[in-house]
This record gives C-alpha cells, structure tokens and sequence, in this order.
C-alpha cells in the first residue's frame, strides 16, 4: 500500500479547508467543501453499488459535483470507467458492459443512469474530519478513460493509482503547482489532460479554474476566467489559444507563468500571435497520449526563432522510447520512423480489446518494458532531440506519393487568411486518394482558392495540393476536447 495522489488530497484539505479548490462560476469552493462532498459522495456510491468489488459507471458532465463524485470513487478504491458524456447511448451501452460496470452514476438524472449522486449538502464550514481515503495498491485500477473512438467504439484505457500519483508528482514539479497555484481546466473531465489541470493540482495544493464548456469558445469569458483569477498554468489544444489571444486583441494578458500546447500540432501562425500577448510566460510543447501520458516535452527557447513544427524534445524522467521503420527494426542514431514508447504513468493495455498491435516488448528484445506504438511517425534529430511529422493514420497515398494530411493543414493553417482548415483522403479510383480541404477564413472573401491553391504548390509537391478547396462560413466540426472533428468531415463528404 502506499499513499496516493487522493491520500496527499485528503490531506491538503485537512490542513487548509479554506483555501480554494475549484473556482466555478465565479465561485470559490474550498477544499473542506470539496472534500466534504466527496465524501457524501463515496457515502451514496458505497450504498447503491451493486457490486462491492466491480467499476462503476460515471456519466458527468463537467461540474463541482462531477470532480467530487470522481474523487468519491477514488476514495472508496473504486475503479470508474469515466467516457464522454455525449457520445451516443449505444456506444455508451457498449463500453459500460465492455468494463464489467453493473450500475451508472451521474449528478443528474438521464438516459442510463441507475443513482443520481448529489455531494453538494453537507459541508460545516469546519476542518472536515479525517474520513481517510481506503488503502489502495498502487497497482490498482482508479481511472478508467477511453480513446477518442476516431475509428469506431473507443477502447478503455485504464490507468492505475500509482500511475497517476506518479504523474502528479512530476507536473507539480515541472510546472511549480503548489499551495495556491492557478490551474486553467479547459478540457473535459473524460479528457487525460484533466491528470495534469485537475488530479495533479488538487494533490498539490492548488486551485482549479473550471471552464464551463458551454461558454468554452467565448473569447470574453476566457479572457475574465485567465485574468480575473490569476490564471498561472494554462494547458490545453490550439483552439484554446487561438481563442485567448483573440480575446486579447495584441495586448498582454497578465498573470500566466506557464503555457502548455497539447493535444495537436501549434499553426506557426498562432506561435507568432502569442508572442505580444504572453510575452513573459514559459511554452512548453508537451507529447502524450491517453495510453501512456505525457511522454516528451520541449521548452521553447523565448530568446531564440520560434518555428513550427514545434520539436517534442526530449523523454521525460523515466521514460523509454525508440524509433522502428517500416521493416520493425529499431534504429540507432538519426532517422525518420514509428515513435514506440514506455513511460512510468502507461496503462498496460486495453481493457477487454485485443492489444497485441499496440503493446509489445523492445522489437530487438530488451526484456521487462511494455512498449506502446504510438503511430506517430518521428524525426531524431543530430542533437537526440524528436520532432513528429504526422500520424501513420494520415499517411495516404496520391498518385504514388506519400503524402500526410497534417502537413498539408499546417501548411494552409500558416496562410493569414485561414483560420481553420481540415484536409482528409477521399478515395480516388485512379489517384487512389484525393485530397478535400474544408477552410474557414478569417474573413469571408478575403482569398479566392485560386490563390490558396498557387500557395499550395509553392509550398509542396503537386500531389499534396488538394484537388478541392472548400469555403465554409461557419466553424469548423469539433470533437469534445477541441479538436478538429476530421472525421465527421470525411463521413459528411462521402455521403454527399
């Protein structure tokens, strides 16, 4: 047994109950409060679960309540399986039976849910007594998060207490998360980043400024939530600050010592925008997935040209990794090929799924680490550093070139005139692949695709020039952590 990230929040709230935990609405909750709801919450969780040893279903939406309902499982040592609380209900359906979940909670009432949990009642105002979280192995299950599902039902993925505690350890140190220490959290509950904006900060002391996702693409309201509560760690997708630094307008936002880039590949065009908007702050560019967490992370050198792609630099403490080609042979000094990776915060595998193509041993045999394969395709450069070129998924062929839909979207992202910009694979009888742009500008008529499309063919070979250029007027498609839904896209297009 050891104590776990959820042992060292107990405490935290033991020690200063009045020090804010979560700001939500322009509200202060302190960690007494909070603790005191998670405790009412493992109180009706205990009491309605059906099976004592089995994971629950959790399906929240981002609230106070939602954190504490987490947090009450996690201090009764139940597994969760926590996916996103929009997908459809069949999938949904699907993924509880698939974890072995006997019974769902939520903090609402709705389609699926077994026990409604309400953690809000029951506070004092007083230290909360020492209810102590139960003694937990290291090694056992807590979060169970899913994939993204971009290729059809998401896989679980679940993450250990050890892991979890481990990461914590490591963010609060890198990023300076202490007593007090403004945490943004953007992304979804469900969402990995959530270990670092919330699990991490509440273990370290720190404050969580929740962004209401339905206000999530306001640029006022991030602007007051990041100003207004002396917001220092912001972490989150490129649409997170390409909303900040139009809220800015130019000018400086006060207050944010760390920014942290996760999620996708940063426009060269956003990097140059935040420069007069955050001009004091730390960047960091940070390479993870939900199977093995943060990864790899590059400082960027403020004093220094700033370019894009962004390198993903260097293995975090403890981190293993290596390089395959095609042939699955690790290589052993500079080249291009599939970045496989081994990190102390890894799930060991999916639940309940197949997991041979995604986690092995060292290709070339090193005994006693479990290797996730990333499909990311990597550079190593002359100095060790890494730098991803593009999804093995977004590799396509047109023409009998290679040719990576990401690069081609970083290339139009990088036009003045393009705000958003989506490049998937149609299939093409005689290309074998074409390529479909959908584009919203900056402003509407302020570039004709002609235009766009010479841009392109300065820039890259002709087969990676898109053979339609599609103008929309409204955003973008967007998955629940911000991402650029591709494939709804795609799927939209082809019944067309």
């Amino acid at each position: 047994m050891t104590q776990s990230f959820v042992t060292a929040f107990a405490a935290r709230a033991a020690a200063a109950p009045s020090v804010p935990a979560l700001i939500w609405e322009n509200q202060a909750i302190g960690y007494g409060e909070l603790y005191a709801m998670a405790c009412r919450a493992r109180a009706q969780v205990t009491a309605a679960a059906l099976d004592t040893e089995g994971p629950v279903g959790l399906r929240v939406r981002k609230s106070p309540e939602a954190v504490a309902l987490v947090l009450g499982c996690l201090m009764a040592g139940r597994s969760f399986l926590l996916p996103s609380h929009e997908l459809p209900d069949i999938p949904l359906k699907e993924l509880y039976h698939q974890a072995g979940c006997r019974q769902i909670f939520g903090t609402v009432d709705g389609p699926m849910i077994d026990a409604v949990v309400h953690p809000a009642a029951g506070w004092t105002g007083a230290a909360p007594q020492q209810e102590q979280p139960a003694p937990v192995d290291p090694d056992a299950i807590g979060f169970m998060l899913t994939t993204s599902g971009s290729t059809g039902v998401p896989k679980i993925v679940p993450i250990s207490y050890g892991a979890v505690t481990r990461f914590a350890a490591w963010a609060a140190e890198t990023f300076g998360i202490t007593n007090g220490t403004r945490v943004l959290n953007y992304a979804p509950l469900n969402f990995d980043l959530c270990l670092l904006d919330v699990w991490s900060t509440l273990a370290y002391g720190g404050t969580v400024v929740m962004v209401d996702p339905d206000r999530g693409t306001s640029e006022t309201y991030l602007r007051e939530l990041v100003t207004g509560h002396g917001v220092q760690v912001v972490q989150g997708v490129p649409l997170l600050f390409q909303l900040l630094v139009e809220a800015a307008g130019g000018e400086p936002l006060d207050g944010p010592e760390h920014l942290v880039f996760a999620g996708e590949s940063f426009p060269a065009r956003l990097l140059d925008d935040l420069a007069p908007v955050f001009p004091e702050a730390r960047w960091y560019n940070n390479y993870g997935c939900t199977e093995t967490n943060n990864s790899f992370l590059h400082e960027v050198d403020r004093d220094g040209p700033v370019t894009a792609p962004l390198p993903i630099g260097r293995p975090l403490p403890g981190v293993n990794w290596l390089l395959v080609d095609g042939d699955g042979r690790a290589l052993t000094g500079p080249g291009q090929g599939e970045l496989l990776v081994n990190t102390p915060f890894q799930t060991t595998g999916y639940l309940n799924s197949p997991n041979e193509e995604k986690f092995g041993p060292h290709p070339d045999g090193d005994p006693g680490l479990l290797y996730y394969r990333s499909g990311d395709i990597a550079t190593r450069h002359e100095d060790g550093s890494l730098s991803v070129l593009g999804r093995r998924d977004f590799l396509v062929k047109v023409r009998g070139f290679q040719v990576s839909t990401q690069s081609v979207e970083g290339i139009l992202l990088d036009h003045p005139a393009v705000a958003e910009a989506a490049v998937v694979a149609l299939p093409d009888p005689v290309a074998g692949h074409r390529l479909h742009a959908q584009l919203r500008l900056t402003e509407p008529g302020s570039v004709g695709v002609l235009t766009l499309r010479q841009y392109c063919a300065q820039r890259t070979v002709r087969a990676a020039v898109p053979a339609v250029f599609e103008l929309v007027t409204t955003a973008l498609p967007r998955t629940s952590t911000g991402k650029v839904d591709r494939t709804r896209i795609k799927q939209s297009l082809l019944e067309q």
